[in-house]
């Protein structure tokens, strides 16, 4: 069952329905999230309707799920009252109600004092707890500051879980490659120097690995090799390092990575790791290496700014806007370009694709629309996307295309997601084991010596 918040695993409402109190960033995140909370009964406080309100225009996803919420609300409730309980959201399912704004009891009136949207709808949770008793009531956020003070006004409180990852499935995932301890020499010998280069799973394994499990193996002078389970050969295969536009992998992470980047039969990547592990380096050096299979090679990244302000609000043209958060795909750009002669004949292709537009760099928000057909898409900071604007992006790709994502999930920049809840750890949970999805997580800082040291001890 699909877990959706922390409540008590023994209460005394159990026999009525809960009651959660959604907050603003709850349906900013997830607009369906009022179908997820099964028999009980939501409220929406109107401080929340006058919120959406300021995100219902734009293209971002924000502006898109305040947008759907108000849309589903208003079918929901066509030619119906909202009532003492509410409108029942569907069957099976409970009611929701928008709730009018309700002032802090006398005792909390010197606690908060200054007149915010947060306040109003901590004291409208508060008011709907005391005015229900014997059932259970919780306000649901994802704003940290909010549970905070819900917690010290001791309202209960949570966050929103349905697309929160399990801790221990992210910790998993980042010790994803597991050492072959018991190969032998008969097959080390055989997946380095056979004609296929290749071992049977049987016998070093327990049972059939999942699609494109990575291995290390070492051999008889102690050297480590990679190596990764092909589920269409149903072998475990050697891994080589591949160079690509000039660029090869440095440590063996980077060697499964740029092997799944070239790798035609794995449409979708998840590459994560910190600053400076060639996560982006990679992925747009293996897209250059195989510009001839694709029409065109699209580089993005969102582009995070503080509240709900468009980029618009930057002065300048597009690009001048935009520069600040695309240079350090340029930067990655450059390094490539760095390999070759200025006058060399694969610099000179590069800039050649940039001015047939066959490169394209532009920012997630201008990509929208696009036809992702037969394309080399790079999805850079990646862990600043919903769950949902992940999905929206891969199910637009068309036969042909590719897609890495890439980015750090210690390095969130947008205030209401985390570790647990952003889109690139939800892309590697929900693809894990699929033939056509790799993830790897790259951990060694490969920018500099001065660069690694710091990322260590710092």
């Amino acid at each position: 069952m699909t877990k959706y918040a922390n409540v008590p695993e023994k209460d005394g409402s159990r026999t009525n329905p809960k009651i959660f109190v959604l907050d603003t960033n709850i349906i900013l995140h997830d607009y369906k999230a009022i179908k997820k909370f099964q028999e009980n009964d939501l409220v929406i406080p109107v401080a929340v309707v006058e919120e959406l309100d300021k995100f219902k225009k734009g293209n971002d996803a924000l502006s898109y799920n305040a947008r759907g919420f108000m849309r589903e609300i208003d079918r929901i409730t066509e030619g119906k009252k909202f009532g003492k309980r509410g409108v029942q959201i569907a069957k099976g399912l409970g009611c929701i109600r928008v709730e009018p704004n309700h002032p802090f009891a006398e005792e909390f009136k010197d606690l908060f004092h200054d007149d915010t949207q947060d306040h109003r709808i901590l004291a409208t949770a508060m008011w709907v707890r005391d005015n229900n008793p014997g059932r259970f009531t919780a306000l649901v956020t994802k704003d940290i500051n909010l549970r905070l003070k819900a917690k010290a006004a001791g309202m209960e409180v949570q966050d929103y879980l349905t697309d929160r990852v399990e801790e221990k499935k992210v910790e998993d995932r980042e010790r994803e490659v597991r050492f072959l301890d018991d190969i032998t020499a008969d097959q080390v010998h055989s997946i380095l120097n056979g004609p296929e280069n290749c071992v049977q799973w049987k016998g070093l394994v327990e049972s059939r690995p999942q699609a494109n499990q990575l291995y290390k193996f070492r051999d008889s002078e102690g050297r480590v090799h990679c190596a990764r389970y092909d589920w269409d050969r149903d072998v475990i295969i050697l891994v080589r390092s591949k160079e690509a536009y000039g660029i090869r992998p440095r440590n063996d992470e980077q060697v499964f990575a740029m092997d799944a980047c070239l790798n035609p039969k794995i449409s979708l990547v998840s590459l994560t790791g910190g600053a400076g592990t060639g996560k982006t380096l990679i992925a747009i050096a293996a897209a250059l290496e195989q510009e001839r299979d694709y029409d065109q090679i699209v580089i993005t990244r969102p582009a995070v700014v503080l509240g709900n302000q468009d980029i618009g609000f930057l002065p300048g043209d597009k690009d001048r806007k935009m520069s600040p958060f695309m240079q350090p795909i340029m930067d990655n750009v450059a390094v490539i370009r760095e390999q070759f002669r200025a006058s060399s004949k694969e610099a000179l292709k590069i800039q050649r694709l940039i001015d047939e537009g066959r490169i394209v760099i532009e920012p997630l928000a201008y990509i929208r629309g696009r036809s992702l057909g037969r394309s080399f898409f790079i999805i850079d900071e990646a862990q600043n996307l919903t769950p949902h604007e992940v999905k929206t992006i891969i199910t637009r790709a068309a036969e042909g295309t590719k897609m890495v994502f890439t980015g750090d999930i210690f390095q969130i920049d947008q205030p209401y997601l985390d570790m647990w809840s952003n889109g690139l750890t939800h892309l590697s949970d929900k693809m894990d084991g699929q033939k056509l999805f790799e993830h790897i997580s790259l951990r060694k800082g490969e920018r500099s010596e001065l660069s690694e040291l710091a990322a260590r001890l710092l």
